[in-house]
């Protein structure tokens, strides 16, 4: 079995994971990585690494799919929240070659990657959202910064790039048009660059415990696990430290998510619960950094995906190791 994962970045941990499921199931083939940048972990790691075009690039999808001929890939996995909506826009041409696209389709990642349409979504489905503007103007009207502060995050976010914390009214128009400039310093700027003055959303601060779900779906989006972890440190947007626990109202959320989505594969979610509601605040459909907390506890989704695409009865996905468990800074010689 040979598998692509796409825009892999630092996630090298990914490709030791699926070396290990080879190696487990007896498989032979290779794990390709593709990336716009060659000098990254994951990309040294890779059996074999091809620099590709950025995602917007009208080259990008030909690339990948002359990768898919060339290396005669099974399955492709894609590690970047903006990969996702061009994949699943092109999907049936990579399963028309037999390559099995581990992508939701566009309604599921549109909700995803879009945060204004998340909010829009959990409210239908009777979930509860802070309080939420998307007009800096009616902002500067409704908050009540004598109660709250307010954070700013753009609308098609992810990690912590262009997040700020807004006490006061002043701060709230500076921290505004500060999130604008640094969203058009990054490759944020290409979601956002369609409707910039409704990019960035401004959001009451829940206080509160932080979780992280990875919710885990079979390709017809039937949920076969959940997986709750508390998180305890966090650097650049990521997990560091969390504990693995068993909490069935944040499973029973996960599931009702699950159900409700019908995601396939792994969704990141992220919850904050002030003591009497649980806020999902971010969902992303793809492996998150807190995979390999729930990897660490064995539940091997991986290996499912594997077996799946095999149409193989899945291993076992319950928790094997609750408990505290924290990632590793390590170094590497880049290739």
């Amino acid at each position: 079995m040979n598998i692509l994962l796409t825009s892999v970045g630092r996630r090298a941990y990914i490709i030791d994971y699926l070396r290990d499921v080879y190696k487990k199931l007896g498989l032979v083939g290779n794990i390709i990585a593709t990336n716009s940048d060659m000098n990254t972990t994951a990309m040294s790691v890779a059996d074999k690494a091809f620099e590709s075009p950025i995602i917007y690039d009208e080259k990008y999808i030909p690339f990948l799919l002359e990768i898919c001929k060339s290396e005669k890939i099974d399955m492709l996995i894609s590690l970047f929240d903006i990969d996702l909506m061009i994949l699943a826009k092109n999907k049936s041409r990579f399963e028309e070659m037999g390559v099995k696209v581990i992508v939701s389709n566009e309604d599921i990642i549109n909700i995803c990657n879009d945060k204004f349409e998340m909010l829009k979504y959990l409210k239908k489905i009777n979930m509860p959202v802070p309080k939420t503007y998307i007009d800096l103007e009616e902002a500067l009207k409704g908050a009540d910064f004598d109660k709250n502060s307010y954070i700013l995050k753009p609308r098609w976010g992810m990690g912590s790039l262009s997040i700020f914390e807004a006490e006061n009214k002043k701060e709230l128009e500076v921290l505004y048009e500060k999130a604008k400039r640094s969203i058009q310093k990054s490759y944020l700027r290409f979601e956002s660059g369609a409707d910039i003055d409704r990019a960035i959303l401004i959001q009451e601060k829940i206080k509160g415990d932080e979780y992280g779900l990875d919710i885990f779906n079979d390709f017809k989006g039937e949920n076969l696990t959940v997986t709750v972890k508390r998180k305890l440190a966090m650097r650049s947007g990521e997990t560091d430290i969390a504990k693995v626990i068993e909490n069935r109202e944040l499973e029973d959320i996960g599931k009702k998510i699950a159900e409700s989505l019908k995601h396939i594969g792994n969704l990141d979610m992220d919850i904050l619960f002030d003591g009497r509601k649980a806020y999902i605040i971010d969902m992303n459909a793809r492996f998150g950094g807190g995979y390999p907390f729930t990897h660490s506890a064995g539940v091997n989704e991986l290996e499912a995906l594997i077996r799946l695409c095999k149409n193989e009865k899945v291993n076992d996905l319950s928790v094997k190791k609750y408990g505290l468990f924290a990632k590793e800074i390590a170094m590497l010689e880049l290739k």
